[in-house]
């Protein structure tokens, strides 16, 4: 005789997929609508919705898990003892590259509103899977420094532009789309790059230099070329380095061990021996930094958009289960303590997207004036929104309950990749640093964030006294380098501010403001102040699905 069933599951929310990444989030379809030109616009939502929709999809979703589920693995030698550097995937990890590049996640500098377009594709692309974009963030990234040689850049940038996923290797010449690494720090130097010690020795043909030397990290060490710094006769500079040579022979590139990190396990990262490697100068010797320092600004934006990435995902995992589950008598999300932690995850992930995608338009726009703002405000929202997104990923973890402590529901991978974007591209203290000198050596840069800031003058009172109380931190520079901390997380919330009373809807504009510059918030997550209009703010952050 059959007994009373043991398991009904009641009370658990549905799986989020089937619906469109992008057109679900509110904050960021108005930003590209905002920044896109009207005869590019449909194009350009269709795409995006049509990326959305496969990152939202069941079969992507589970590519990103088995991505995880099986790290890549290191290949030295072949079957025979031949040399060979090699690192396996998953067949999952190809098909999700081959997705990002196809989707033109490379291909930014070649098409209408190309930058906007593309750092909204990459934040819906990291909600998959963050470490395919990686290679992704590293291709875009190279072609302002291989611009130094136009040369260099006539036979690369069409195959790093490429729409075709091209894997393996293969002489260049062969290949229909290319992916680049890139590979600067040293174990004696970390972020202090001129401590590089890898050496540059010039061969006979004109340009051409053999390098002896290591790289702590190198990363995407599976793609086709790398970008590395290397001291030469005149001084560190800036090389290619193919890992296949034009007549078919593999270059030297000694991969010994591919690093265990705390998340980004999809991702390879390595590090490399160079032992008389072949390597091509770009742009003028003794002048690496400068060449490459466009290729990190790149690669720093993309960091700012893949913790915006990351915390949007966070939240609409937070708010879809809060949806749907019941506690206490009623749905969690209309509970008035969740709905307060909810609306406050909702409110830094909205102001994150904001302002890196206006970072994005100021790269499409290009002006004199535009690209002065870039250079303060690229370090400032770098170092403050991968900042805020590992506490951020914690607290919607913590919406799950234990739930979001185990592997299935995917925030423990969240909260793995939350702390990567603030190591990557230089940690906290060097985005502060390089805020300092440019403040210093570039007044034109504050000048021009100040005038971005001022586009909201008057319109609240609460950014009107922070933008006043920045003045009086710029105003006093004795000991300013201990400062420098504080100085750019006021700047980056004053953007951040800026950009919400101007176009977020005022319950958001006004939650912001009073929280994050009025004060009147504690030290953690769901303490907003109390007479605010937050199951708007909830309501907007909500997945469609």
């Amino acid at each position: 005789m059959a007994g009373n069933p043991t398991h009904t599951v009641t009370n658990q929310p549905p799986p989020l997929v089937g619906y469109d990444v992008f057109g679900a989030d509110r904050a960021l379809v108005e930003a590209v609508e905002r920044h896109t030109a009207a005869e590019v616009l449909d194009e350009v939502r269709a795409e995006l919705s049509a990326l959305g929709r496969a990152a939202g999809s069941q079969q992507v979703q589970e590519w990103g898990a088995q991505a995880n589920e099986f790290p890549p693995r290191l290949r030295t030698h072949d079957p025979y003892g031949h040399r060979i550097d090699e690192v396996d995937f998953h067949p999952a990890w190809h098909r999700l590259l081959g997705k990002g590049v196809s989707a033109g996640l490379t291909g930014a500098w070649t098409r209408p509103a190309g930058h906007v377009r593309r750092a909204a594709g990459f934040l819906v692309w990291t909600q998959v899977e963050a470490g395919n974009c990686c290679p992704l963030s590293m291709t875009h990234a190279a072609v302002p420094a291989l611009r130094a040689d136009p040369a260099l850049a006539a036979e690369w940038e069409p195959r790093l532009t490429s729409t075709i996923y091209h894997r393996g290797l293969w002489p260049p010449a062969e290949k229909a789309g290319a992916l680049f690494g890139m590979g600067m720090t040293e174990k004696q130097g970390g972020s202090d790059v001129r401590a590089n010690s890898t050496q540059a020795r010039p061969l006979t043909e004109a340009g051409t230099y053999a390098l002896t030397g290591h790289k702590w990290f190198c990363s995407a060490p599976m793609s086709d070329g790398f970008l590395v710094l290397a001291q030469a006769p005149g001084g560190l500079t800036c090389f290619l380095v193919p890992r296949v040579l034009a007549d078919g022979s593999r270059n030297v590139f000694l991969i010994q061990r591919l690093k265990d990190k705390l998340g980004n396990r999809s991702n390879a990262s390595a590090e490399v021996e160079f032992d008389g490697t072949w390597a091509r100068v770009v742009g003028e010797e003794g002048r690496g930094v400068r060449t490459i320092i466009d290729m990190v600004a790149a690669t720093r934006l993309d960091c700012a958009l893949g913790s915006a990435g990351l915390m949007r995902q966070a939240v609409a995992q937070a708010v879809h289960h809060c949806e749907h589950r019941e506690a206490f008598g009623g749905r969690l999300i209309d509970k008035p303590l969740m709905r307060n932690v909810l609306a406050d995850l909702a409110l830094e992930s909205e102001a994150a997207t904001t302002l890196a995608l206006r970072l994005a338009a100021a790269h499409d726009d290009g002006s004199e004036q535009e690209r002065a703002f870039l250079r303060l405000a690229v370090p400032a929202a770098k170092y403050w929104i991968t900042k805020r997104c590992a506490p951020l990923t914690v607290e919607a973890a913590e919406c799950l309950g234990g739930n979001g402590y185990v592997e299935e529901s995917g925030l423990p991978r969240l909260v793995r990749e939350s702390p990567l974007n603030s190591v990557w591209e230089g940690a906290g203290n060097v985005q502060a640093l390089d805020v300092l000198r440019a403040l210093r050596r570039e007044p034109g840069a504050l000048d021009a964030c100040l005038t971005e800031i001022g586009r909201a003058h008057g319109a609240d009172h609460r950014l009107d006294r922070a933008v006043k109380d920045l003045f009086t931190e710029l105003a006093d520079l004795d000991g300013i380098e201990g400062r420098a901390r504080r100085l750019v997380e006021r700047l980056a919330l004053v953007l951040q501010g800026s950009l919400l009373v101007r176009f977020a809807p005022p319950e958001v504009a006004d939650a912001f403001c009073a929280s994050r510059l009025g004060g009147d918030r504690g030290g953690s997550f769901g303490t907003l102040p109390a007479g605010l209009d937050l199951a708007s703010v909830v309501e907007r952050a909500r997945p469609v699905s």
